[in-house]
């Protein structure tokens, strides 16, 4: 029962320690970026990403829709994505967006992209877990967010 307790208290303590460290990051999935006008894929097996170029459920999202002028109403996104928390713009033009999101207590880092498609009037979403297989949501409420937050500001589509 000792034994128990003790490995009940040291294994958050570990990971706690792992994440501050940064051990916990690893590498991205799937290598960012766009090829052929599409976002890098999502693993269908892993539960854990969503993308507005997939027809597979559960990750399936839709992408963010735009009025008025694409390449500044992107821009507008672009900027509401570089004020979160937790956000690192790794790569961005004026019509793509590559980021970094860490979590706040164990440092775990998720890729999101985003990619202008003007002449659908939408922005392209993509947003992925680098560890585990599950999320519990977080991606796909990253991604619901943003929207919200896009479409409740001046200029909102």
């Amino acid at each position: 029962m000792k034994l128990f307790s003790v490995t009940l208290i040291a294994l958050p303590v570990l990971l706690l320690i792992a994440g501050l460290a940064g051990l916990l990051r690893s590498e991205p999935v799937a290598p960012p970026g766009v090829r052929d006008a599409r976002l890098a894929p999502i693993l269908v097996d892993r539960q854990n990403s969503v993308s507005s170029q997939t027809l597979s459920d559960p990750h399936r999202i839709e992408p963010i829709r735009l009025n008025g002028e694409p390449v500044a109403a992107f821009a507008r996104l672009r900027q509401i994505v570089a004020r979160t928390p937790g956000v690192h713009i790794v790569e961005q033009n004026d019509g793509y967006l590559y980021a970094h999101c860490e979590s706040r207590v164990l440092r775990f880092v998720d890729d999101l992209e985003l990619l202008l498609d003007a002449a659908a009037g939408v922005v392209q979403v993509r947003s992925a877990s680098r560890l585990g297989s599950k999320d519990f949501g977080v991606n796909r409420a990253r991604i619901e967010a943003l929207r919200t937050t896009f479409n409740s500001q001046p200029g909102a589509s």
